[in-house]
């Protein structure tokens, strides 16, 4: 796993993306560029065993299906595999955590990140 990350990262400084950013609290889920999290509007808790972490994000340049296809060709890369999946949602899981990233509002576009574990 960890020599996924590694790679993934590499991909991206390699790819002139050398100011990725990644969810606050979620050092390997990436956010797409023109993405921007909303600071102020997160949750971040958890054990060795359990836990959520709620990201809120927003954009004036995307539009939900282009986030969707983000995190289709990128979180299988990372590990995840697609659950579910509808216009206004999506969903992935791996091993025992699950997140929906969900549409709020179009415009501007606001996205709910949610993870957490299964147990």
């Amino acid at each position: 796993m960890k020599i996924k990350i590694i790679a993934f990262i590499a991909a991206l400084l390699w790819g002139g993306l050398s100011e990725a950013a990644f969810v606050e609290g979620l050092e390997d889920f990436p956010i797409p560029d023109g993405l921007e999290q909303i600071e102020n509007a997160n949750l971040n808790f958890g054990n060795e065993d359990i836990r959520l972490v709620e990201a809120y994000m927003t954009s004036n340049l995307l539009n939900f299906e282009q986030i969707k296809k983000f995190y289709k060709e990128t979180l299988p890369q990372l590990g995840w595999k697609l659950n579910k999946e509808s216009a206004k949602e999506i969903i992935f899981e791996r091993r025992n955590e699950n997140v929906t990233i969900a549409k709020e509002s179009a415009n501007p576009l606001v996205v709910n990140l949610v993870l957490k574990s299964k147990k």
